[in-house]
């Protein structure tokens, strides 16, 4: 590793901290992978720990002591640019990441047929578009038994600066791909090609209950979640074996999506 104490947030070696965009970032190495900002110590540690490779880092002079045991690790080339107490507080952000941010070289996503083949239990989100909700359904489907994790193309991207923050570097963890061709026609193919029972958790008169007993006799299943707002669509509800419902109290009708995928995960992958 290389410490380069820096004095200004305009110094240009932190433009890819400080000022690209997220479509930039995809695109500032090649369109396939490009580049992830990873934020805070433990995401990072998660990131590095599963093989991520780390392009530069960025910290507070406090996480360069607590993070010593992993900038010793780091290859030589990587630089770690180090900025002063008053400089950090100035980034935005800074409270958030709590003064540790790393700029890494997005993976490759794996085949989505290798990773069915793989897999029981799988989550497949549909129009999911807030990165937080995103990064919370990774953090659940890690600590709660999902194989991985399929998305749609107007679902939000997980490698997004906030999704990985909020899975607390989970989105490493869990192995994951975006479903490719005609959605949702091309994914239902191949999800039933490779012996998945499709599940849409939905509202609808027709549902069946999370907790019906049936579910679980089927030796791989996939959960489909929806957007914030409106679910899934009627394409991904029809396409799909059978609609499930959390049962509520109070007349309460539905849950957020990142808590909803939480209960389902804990349901069915026991």
């Amino acid at each position: 590793m290389t410490i380069e104490r820096v004095t200004t947030l305009e110094d240009s070696r932190l433009d890819v901290f400080c000022r690209l965009t997220s479509h930039q970032l995809r695109n500032a190495l090649d369109p396939s992978r490009g580049i992830a900002i990873v934020e805070s110590e433990i995401a990072i540690r998660v990131a590095l720990e599963h093989h991520l490779e780390p392009i530069a880092l960025l910290l507070s002079e406090r996480r360069l002591v607590s993070m010593a045991d992993v900038l010793e690790k780091l290859d030589p080339t990587v630089p770690v640019f180090v900025l002063p107490p008053d400089k950090a507080e100035q980034l935005t952000g800074y409270r958030v990441t709590r003064g540790a941010l790393a700029a890494a070289r997005r993976p490759q996503e794996p085949d989505p047929r290798h990773l069915l083949q793989q897999a029981r239990r799988v989550c497949v989100l549909e129009g999911i578009t807030d990165t937080s909700n995103v990064g919370a359904i990774f953090r659940s489907a890690a600590a709660l038994g999902i194989d991985a994790v399929f998305v749609a193309p107007t679902c939000a991207d997980p490698l997004s600066r906030r999704a990985i923050r909020v899975s607390m570097g989970n989105v490493f963890l869990v192995p994951w791909a975006h479903f490719s061709g005609v959605w949702p026609q091309d994914a239902f193919d191949l999800l039933h090609q490779e012996g998945y029972y499709t599940v849409a958790l939905a509202l609808s008169d027709q549902s069946m209950s999370l907790d019906d007993p049936v579910l679980k006799e089927h030796e791989r299943l996939a959960l489909l979640f929806g957007t914030e707002g409106d679910g899934l669509t009627k394409n991904a509800i029809d396409g799909c074996d059978a609609t499930v419902r959390i049962p509520m109290a109070h007349g309460v009708d539905s849950l957020n999506v990142a808590a909803a995928s939480a209960v389902a995960f804990w349901e069915l992958c026991r």
